[in-house]
């Protein structure tokens, strides 16, 4: 999940609820570069509608610049969300057409006449004559009370072209700041040890996360840059991946806290000495209980 994509998604005007549901499920799957590649299945589970609402929906926001496809064969395909495109001129020209080819297209009442007589006596509407059409009485449309209507957003808008953050639960918004610091710090002091900058996919957003909620959103950057510091072989040997600091979080966390690294070297002699002391605690006992015998 981008929180950057996310965050310039949610203030985005003059698309249908199925639109922006649509959009707002993809930027949630999306990385920061606005790369995602759910099926269409799992876009209309999350969005509860049919997939031929979502692919209509995916029309519409790749013609107004907002999603660009790739289509692959036997497989998903590849979906990038660009808020950044959206071109509100384009969905302003496309509710004009809609306009034109309802208002513009020759109805009854501007149909020439068909002739007959225009002073027909009774009710009988006549085929032509004085009465513009064909007779067709045009008679305006009840408004629909059940449709949901989209209030323009309250937020304000952003000159620095970054939208404000959109309107989640607090748990939430310090959930995805503890995630982009953790990220960040451990980004960061992988670059100053390795020398080059981590991959970042889903599979890493998702360690990020369950190291966030395993060690606290404030302990987690901190151990996340402490970690590049463990000279363990088996870390080093796997170049610090946030899998290994997974897997052990609470431990490193522990070594964090005491400043104190245990290696398989010092775990060995730790190991060697608390041998050494059971050895040598039996041997007193051994020695008292002989002592005890040999005075009774």
């Amino acid at each position: 999940m981008s929180t950057i994509i996310m965050s310039q998604c949610w203030p985005l005007q003059s698309l249908s609820v199925t639109q922006k549901a649509v959009l707002i499920s993809l930027a949630d799957q999306a990385n920061d570069d606005g790369v995602c590649w759910p099926a269409i299945g799992t876009i209309a589970k999350r969005c509860c509608m049919s997939a031929r609402a979502v692919r209509s929906a995916m029309d519409h926001l790749e013609e107004v610049g907002l999603l660009s496809r790739e289509r692959r064969f036997n497989s998903s395909n590849v979906y990038v969300v660009t808020p950044t495109k959206f071109n509100a001129a384009a969905v302003a020209s496309k509710g004009k057409r809609k306009a034109g080819k309802s208002g513009d297209a020759a109805g009854a009442g501007a149909a020439p006449h068909a002739g007959g007589a225009p002073d027909a006596p009774g009710d009988a509407p006549g085929a032509g004559g004085g009465a513009a059409g064909a007779g067709l009485e045009v008679r305006p449309v009840p408004p629909n009370r059940h449709i949901t209507l989209i209030e323009p957003s309250g937020e304000p808008s952003s000159p620095a072209g970054l939208p404000a953050a959109p309107p989640v639960a607090d748990s939430e918004t310090e959930l995805q700041a503890a995630c982009r610091a953790t990220w960040a710090a451990y980004a960061v002091a992988y670059r100053n040890r390795h020398g080059a900058t981590p991959v970042r996919n889903a599979k890493v957003n998702a360690h990020v996360k369950q190291i966030v909620q395993r060690l606290g959103y404030v302990e987690a950057p901190l151990v996340a840059a402490w970690f590049l510091r463990v000279n363990e072989r088996l870390v080093v040997q796997g170049m610090h991946d946030l899998g290994l600091l997974l897997a052990r979080c609470e431990a490193y966390r522990t070594q964090w806290a005491t400043n104190r690294q245990v290696t398989e070297t010092s775990a060995r002699h730790t190991d060697q000495t608390q041998s050494n002391v059971t050895a040598a605690d039996e041997a007193k006992a051994l020695l008292r209980n002989r002592r005890t015998a040999n005075a009774g």
